[in-house]
């Protein structure tokens, strides 16, 4: 085993080995049209009250608008969605919408057609976290399709196939 001093690419790269979701957090921009980054550092936060937390780089755009608009959607992508989820980590892509179909959720924040989850948020809370902010959101909202998540490891995507 090797061992490395805690350098951002050093952290980058030990993170990279667990394996991770998918996500498409959308909101609404202030003209109410859809946008929408990928993330995959999601988790649940809480049961009861039913709380997630997702965190965001200090620049995101998405963030900015998750601000103004006070709710989100956290998209669970399927594994044929790998093509969007390249699309939105592209900063101001407005492109990627023209990959997934979308529909509003219960806040207004597009849903992802075909996404296994869908956890429609509004805004409980917002921690510092270095170069990132995490938000907490309060579910108000769940809907589940099932299939085949995409997954994020070691720098590449993978499916994860049900037996």
């Amino acid at each position: 085993m090797l061992s490395h001093a805690v350098t951002p690419g050093a952290l980058r790269d030990a993170m990279g080995h667990f394996a991770t979701g998918v996500t498409v957090i959308t909101a609404l921009d202030s003209s109410r049209r859809p946008v929408g980054t990928t993330a995959n550092a999601v988790t649940s936060l809480s049961l009861d009250p039913p709380l997630i937390l997702v965190c965001f780089a200090r620049e995101s755009l998405t963030l900015a608008h998750v601000h103004d608009h006070g709710a989100f959607a956290v998209n669970v992508l399927a594994a044929h969605h790998r093509d969007a989820s390249s699309a939105f980590a592209r900063r101001g892509n407005a492109d990627a919408w023209g990959l997934v179909d979308h529909r509003p959720g219960h806040t207004g924040s597009p849903r992802v057609h075909d996404a296994v989850a869908v956890l429609d948020c509004t805004v409980d809370d917002r921690l510092a976290g270095g170069d990132h902010e995490i938000v907490i959101g309060r579910v108000v909202d769940v809907e589940t399709a099932g299939g085949s998540p995409l997954i994020y490891h070691r720098g590449a995507y993978a499916s994860l196939e049900r037996a």
